[in-house]
């Protein structure tokens, strides 16, 4: 008997677990503390934390709430955290899409979905020049105030006499991406994370109302170099489980710690079908201009007339393991914002003409044009709840 053909149903883009934003992602994090420091100029949020006069935001690059949750013993003082007890409570939000670093920080500082705030991905198209831009490394140049024009929530608690600070490494201290999500009051540099958490608590301590940002950045490198499965990287989640435990510890009377991350992480095997190489794959090349985006979530740019061509054929090909979306699907379908605010005009035109988003363990990368993402290890940038979610970890004293 001949068996029948089974029909071919690429993932519905509506299916995607978009972000929550508005209600419980992590751009809504510092517009729900603005709202308890008495701040009413940040952006509107359904989010809602208990009010507290300081308040501090340690953010771990790299830490999902699914990793977390897999290693309480590297992580014991966190772990205490995740649920509901005397010590603060635990739940977990969306990231963002793409769950990556420069989109996320822009969200969190910001308090604005990508549509907004418009760092829509590791890399997009610059409309006005045809380049593709890295919006972490920020290269090729462009203005960042004319990139992302809006306040930040750190620029509006400054300008109300909330004393507003930024402790990090003093790598970031003038970054582009520092400039236009993370700036406003003063920035302290600290190389080591014992010295950021004892700065941050001091800063805490030293002003009747307060908002302080701290940021620990090596787990995700370790995370991208040797895997989340590598001692390396449950080393770092053992550091970061003491410094945390450390500024908890310091924290002055009538204030808050939040602990959360901008995004997680997924390791990848090292193999044809997990690793597809678009440089190598001809068909996934037919009609594409620019590659953008990472691994786990593309933004394809078509050369003009061929949008519809290229949207076919990545369905076609990828569309029963990532979810391919032209860009007005995208946008409808929540990736980028709520589908009723949609998208800045300025930022449309950054969105790929076709977005493709991993949901199973495989990732696009382009071993010849990017060597060194490509080599990663751990990965991220997709809606899948390990790189999606992240945790929101409550302290008070």
């Amino acid at each position: 008997m001949v068996q029948p053909i089974q029909a071919y149903e690429p993932l519905d883009p509506n299916t995607a677990p978009a972000p929550r934003y508005g209600t419980g992602s992590l751009g809504d994090v510092l517009p729900a503390l603005a709202v308890g420091l008495g701040l009413n100029t940040a952006p509107p949020t359904g989010l809602e934390l208990a009010p507290a006069d300081r308040v501090c935001v340690f953010l771990v690059d790299g830490l999902g709430w699914e990793l977390l949750r897999a290693h309480p013993e590297e992580a014991p003082f966190l772990t205490s955290l995740l649920v509901t007890s005397l010590n603060g409570t635990g739940r977990p939000l969306t990231a963002g899409f793409p769950s990556t670093t420069a989109t996320s920080l822009a969200s969190v500082g910001t308090g604005l979905p990508p549509g907004a705030h418009g760092l829509v991905g590791y890399t997009c198209l610059n409309p006005a020049t045809g380049q593709l831009m890295n919006q972490l490394r920020w290269q090729p140049w462009t203005d960042p105030h004319a990139w992302q024009p809006h306040p930040t929530v750190f620029q509006l608690a400054d300008a109300a006499g909330i004393a507003t600070c930024q402790v990090s490494s003093p790598t970031f201290h003038q970054t582009p991406l520092t400039k236009i999500a993370l700036s406003g009051g003063t920035f302290h540099g600290r190389l080591t994370g014992e010295e950021r958490m004892d700065l941050a608590a001091d800063r805490l301590a030293a002003a009747d109302r307060a908002l302080v940002y701290t940021y620990y950045s090596e787990l995700d490198s370790m995370g991208h170099r040797h895997g989340t499965d590598s001692d390396a990287w449950r080393g770092q989640l053992m550091m970061i489980d003491r410094l945390a435990q450390r500024l908890a510890e310091q924290l002055p009377p009538r204030s808050a710690l939040y602990i959360t991350a901008d995004h997680g992480m997924i390791d990848i095997p090292f193999d044809p079908e997990s690793r597809i190489d678009f440089d190598e794959d001809w068909e996934l090349r037919a009609g594409v201009a620019v590659l953008g985006g990472e691994a786990r979530a593309r933004h394809i740019y078509a050369v003009p007339g061929a949008a519809s061509d290229v949207y076919t054929v990545w369905s076609e090909v990828l569309g029963e393991q990532m979810w391919v979306a032209t860009r007005d699907e995208a946008i409808a379908a929540g990736w980028f914002g709520r589908p009723e605010d949609g998208v800045a005009e300025r930022v449309y035109a950054r969105i790929g003409d076709v977005v493709a988003v991993a949901r199973d363990d495989i990732a696009v990368v382009a071993n010849r044009t990017e060597p060194g993402e490509s080599q990663m290890v751990g990965l991220h940038g997709s809606m899948t709840p390990v790189e999606q979610l992240v945790p929101l970890l409550e302290v008070r004293p």
